[in-house]
């Protein structure tokens, strides 16, 4: 390793990997964060995985750079239209609870091209003052106090502020909106809902987003905006959202609402979690951050290398619509498929070094937003931004921030989440 002084990279930055025998298909393997040892000797031994699961099905996984790449792009051999997660669901409960993400083109084309604008480059540059001045807020608030937790105080709370103005929504209705967003991502953790998806009876929610009583909540929300913008039109997300598509048809009614729901799910946990990841990585070296603060022109690779190598969307499952060989392995139709995005990022075959956490790395072609393709994340110009920003203005306020106990992991296979971090401020 390089001098403290000099270094913009730390070899091995990950101190603890895991479990090399980890059951991916358990939330319960995750709860003291990614089982990268596991992965690492998927990669090696076995990149094409058959998993099985306690009910006696089972996924393939795909656990290499360049056959997760192959899949995401082959939207006709791979298909979304059967879910995007582990969840097998029927017939019935896929039609109620269908958003774009479980659409593929030109349905999925469709829904995309309603709010497509309002997150393109272009437009999420013009935001950049309300966001630094939101991020400003949002952490002297929180520095305030000499030891806060990060997550609650700061990384919750700035990118669903960020998304309501963008919807519409007011800065009062924040908190109810992460709470929301919580209760779906984090359906699979007991301290986020009181109907976890693996250990309660949730049957009755079973045409419910997530399988989650949050959802009725979401969905009285959402009619409540809508009729406030066909009152009275606005320039938000909302709006765009109830006008009629190209062919001149609008969403329906179970459209628009699990629209608005995947928006809030989607908006503020994972970028949440991303800046969270990459501030732990810098606390634990922070020889990386003394780096990063002496030379300011490494922010837009170190944040592309915070996102690549927290990869807080763990995996994305397809199902196989056809016969199909991936890696060697016999891939039958009707199979689900599942790419592991934490995976991926870190196989040498797709990243020089991928346990060195480098603030200069270029090229950086990670996972983290799926990669270019039609299912390429929404926000993530936004999610960068916002993580870019929050890293700045912190930078303007503090030396740095000291662990003040240890992180809190969420209990879950699909997100990769730190829930809670502790920290103390260093001057």
């Amino acid at each position: 390793m390089t001098s403290p002084a000099a270094a913009t990279f730390v070899d091995g930055y990950l101190l603890d990997h895991g479990d090399d025998d980890a059951d991916l298909a358990s939330h319960d393997s995750f709860t003291s964060g990614v089982p990268h040892a596991t992965f690492t000797r998927l990669r090696r031994e076995d990149p094409v995985h058959w998993t099985p699961e306690a009910d006696g099905s089972g996924f393939w996984s795909i656990t290499g750079y360049h056959d997760a790449l192959a899949v995401s792009r082959d939207v006709e051999t791979f298909t979304s239209s059967q879910g995007i997660r582990l969840e097998e669901m029927d017939a019935d409960e896929l039609e109620a609870r269908r958003t774009m993400m479980e659409l593929d083109p030109p349905e999925h084309t469709r829904l995309r091209r309603l709010v497509n604008r309002g997150f393109t480059r272009r437009t999420v540059e013009s935001y950049e003052d309300a966001i630094r001045a939101l991020a400003a807020e949002v952490l002297d608030e929180a520095l305030a106090a000499d030891a806060f937790d990060f997550v609650t105080e700061v990384a919750a709370r700035l990118p669903m502020r960020m998304l309501g103005r963008l919807l519409g929504t007011s800065d009062e209705d924040g908190h109810q909106l992460v709470e929301w967003g919580d209760a779906f991502l984090g359906n699979s953790d007991p301290e986020f809902t009181t109907h976890v998806v693996d250990m309660a009876d949730t049957e009755e929610f079973r045409l419910m987003p997530f399988r989650s009583p949050a959802a009725a909540e979401v969905f009285e929300y959402a009619e409540h905006q809508a009729a406030e913008r066909r009152a009275c039109p606005r320039e938000d997300v909302i709006t765009q959202l109830l006008a009629p598509t190209r062919d001149g048809e609008p969403l329906t009614d179970l459209e628009f609402k699990n629209f608005f729901l995947l928006l809030i799910a989607a908006g503020n946990d994972t970028t949440r979690y991303t800046m969270t990841h990459g501030l732990r990585t810098m606390m634990q070296h922070p020889e990386l951050w003394r780096a990063w603060r002496a030379d300011p022109s490494l922010t837009e690779t170190a944040v592309e290398e915070v996102l690549r190598t927290s990869a807080v969307t763990m995996h994305f499952r397809r199902t196989a619509t056809r016969d199909v060989t991936v890696g060697g392995k016999r891939i039958a139709a009707g199979d689900r498929v599942v790419m592991w995005f934490c995976s991926a990022n870190h196989d040498d075959r797709g990243f020089a070094d991928p346990w060195r956490f480098d603030l200069a790395r270029n090229p950086n072609d990670h996972m983290a937003f799926g990669r270019n393709g039609p299912h390429l994340c929404l926000g993530a110009w936004l999610a960068r931004m916002e993580a870019r920003l929050v890293y700045e203005e912190l930078m303007k306020r503090v030396d740095r921030l000291e662990p003040d106990g240890e992180p809190r992991y969420l209990r879950s296979n699909f997100i990769a989440g730190i829930k809670h971090l502790p920290v103390r401020v260093v001057a």
